[in-house]
């Protein structure tokens, strides 16, 4: 009779194999995989409306696509109020240039007086700057390229996503074993559809607090600050910090006190602070449950593999994830690394371990 003993050093190594796989896969196949990740958390999210209409004996396709233009026309809504305050913005640029110029002066005078900088070491720094920037910039124009096409791409992925949804939970709990019909229901779709409608929420507190933070301050265009800034919170923890990057330099230029610049980082670190402490916690709650080492390392792999939109998606992502590892005798151990409990309690111990993949135990020398 063949042992079933497991062999944990080649699992690992298997493990290791297939873990790399995936992640050239991603690295290969990003421009598909990306819009259909983004499509799939919002038809989970949208699914519920889906189903409401369809209990008052709508049609499922009408009642996709009643929702999906709800959701179209919310996102024109906030693309519209976008673009009006960011042409208000560049309608501003021909004053905001001389104060530009008056600003460089007096930081080149400072420099030169005060630091002893010469004006050739100070064009050297400022070209070495700039190639920065232009590299970024690059970088920029090419995500703004992807956004366009994820623009057009994503609608019609969420479209497929909830006309044949029945077919990917059939999916799911049939690749996996232990993920029934009512663990996908409870566990998956909680955890996306808790996460991206609190997330939702947080930005709009975010953006309100920081915008009338700003229009305190007296700071131009801040209801544009504002709402990027509470955009930029779905990049967590490094997201706001880039939103207050641009107000920061505004304030610099168009106002006489550098006190005022000192004010809008105060702002965006009351608000980052209410946000991580209280806002977020009390919102969202434990529907991702990811503890912050797991979720900065998500972030960073999330960065290198697919870019801006690998940071996005990185929290959500490694939230299913830990919903699949917690349905996997072999790899349940990684959900003590993933989530966010301190302290484990005892009545959400980790199960034991199936018998089907422990060693068996000779007891014929016992008889």
């Amino acid at each position: 009779m063949e042992s079933n003993t497991f062999n944990r050093l080649d699992y690992a190594y298997k493990l290791l194999v297939v873990m790399a796989l995936c992640v050239t896969a991603l690295v290969l196949a990003k421009d598909l995989f990306i819009p259909l990740a983004f499509a799939g958390f919002f038809a989970v999210v949208m699914s519920p409306l889906v189903k409401w209409l369809e209990q008052r004996n709508v049609n499922m396709v009408l009642a996709v696509t009643l929702v999906l233009l709800g959701f179209t026309l919310a996102l024109g809504l906030l693309i519209w109020l976008i673009v009006d305050q960011l042409i208000a913005l560049i309608n501003d640029l021909p004053d905001i240039e001389s104060q530009l110029d008056a600003f460089i002066k007096r930081i080149s005078r400072l420099l030169r007086n005060d630091f002893g900088i010469s004006v050739s070491e100070q064009n050297t720094y400022v070209k070495e700057a700039l190639k920065t920037v232009s590299t970024y910039a690059g970088e920029l124009l090419l995500s703004t390229t992807n956004a366009l096409s994820l623009v057009i791409q994503v609608p019609i992925y969420i479209f497929l996503f909830l006309i044949y949804r029945e077919k990917f939970r059939l999916f799911f709990s049939q690749i996996v074993p232990g993920l029934e019909a009512q663990a996908w229901k409870k566990d998956l779709e909680g955890v996306l559809q808790g996460y991206i409608s609190g997330l939702a929420l947080v930005t709009v507190i975010i953006a309100t607090l920081n915008t009338l933070g700003l229009l305190i301050l007296g700071i131009e265009h801040a209801v544009f600050f504002g709402i990027l800034s509470g955009l930029l919170t779905v990049i967590p923890y490094i997201g706001i910090f880039i939103g207050a990057t641009l107000p920061v330099i505004l304030a610099l230029i168009t106002k006489d006190n550098a006190w005022y610049a000192v004010g809008v980082v105060g702002i965006f670190s009351v608000v980052q602070f209410l946000e991580g402490n209280f806002i977020t916690p009390r919102i969202t709650g434990s529907k991702v449950s990811i503890n912050a080492l797991a979720a900065i390392i998500a972030l960073v792999i999330g960065g290198m593999v697919l870019g801006i939109a690998g940071m996005i998606l990185a929290v959500p992502a490694i939230g299913v994830l830990k919903i699949f590892l917690q349905h996997s005798d072999r790899l349940r151990p990684f959900v003590i690394l993933l989530e966010d409990d301190t302290k484990p309690k005892k009545d959400e111990e980790t199960p034991p371990m199936d018998s089907s993949v422990m060693p068996e135990v000779d007891t014929s020398k016992n008889a």
